[in-house]
């Protein structure tokens, strides 16, 4: 959706993520992210934390119960998603105003430590190590590293295969044809300028270049 207010934050949760089931069924899960800048003193010659700034965040679906199973209270987090403003009735009968991220993107940081990832199979398509066409895929779907067709696949461009892996259709070959006894084109002389030795000794790739020095790079 256009005109949304896209924000990433980087900080602690202060709480475990609670879970819960709204009445369409949907799992939504809530939690609060606080992050504290710091800036250094020159004087002191170490940080200091300024005004931390406390973001309540929502997790929906699946997101909501892989939140629940991996955050803990404490853990550094980097969270991307979109800021939303919601009105509700307190209990006191007042109308208060919040403002809160939807959360899109949410994993550890680890920056000061180190995590595992299971992959769950409610999302198999894509993905960093997917099972179809991911980055560091090794199946047979075409991925970046893939054995069907990929951009590094088992044929080459110029191997006798196509350049997506599969073999060319076969072609029958010309049968050979002799030049014209008087072809002023098929002669040869020593001087190596005619057309019929052009590719000989003075190719594009050769070791002298077409018009050109020979240290020019090659076209």
């Amino acid at each position: 959706m256009a005109g949304e207010t896209v924000i990433t934050v980087v900080g602690n949760l202060t709480a475990d993520p609670e879970i819960r089931t709204i009445g369409s069924g949907a799992a939504v899960a809530s939690f609060t992210i606080a992050s504290t800048p710091r800036t250094w003193n020159r004087n002191s010659n170490q940080f200091e934390d300024g005004q931390a700034l406390f973001l309540r965040c929502s997790a929906w679906r699946d997101m909501a119960e892989h939140c629940a199973q991996s955050l803990s209270k404490g853990m550094r987090v980097i969270a991307q998603g979109r800021l939303q403003q919601r009105s509700y009735q307190a209990q006191d009968g007042s109308q208060r105003t919040v403002i809160e991220m939807q959360v899109d993107e949410i994993g550890p940081s680890l920056r000061y430590a180190t995590a595992q990832v299971t992959r769950q199979s409610s999302s198999g398509n894509g993905g960093f190590s997917g099972n179809r066409g991911g980055y560091n895929n090794a199946n047979n779907n075409g991925g970046f590293g893939g054995n069907n067709g990929g951009y590094q696949g088992c044929s080459s461009y110029a191997g006798g295969a196509g350049y997506q892996g599969g073999a060319s259709a076969p072609v029958n070959a010309a049968p050979a044809q002799s030049a014209p006894a008087s072809d002023p084109w098929s002669s040869s002389d020593n001087s190596g300028s005619s057309f019929g030795s052009f590719g000989a000794s003075q190719s594009f790739g050769g070791s002298s270049e077409f018009g050109g020095d020979s240290d020019e790079p090659e076209f």
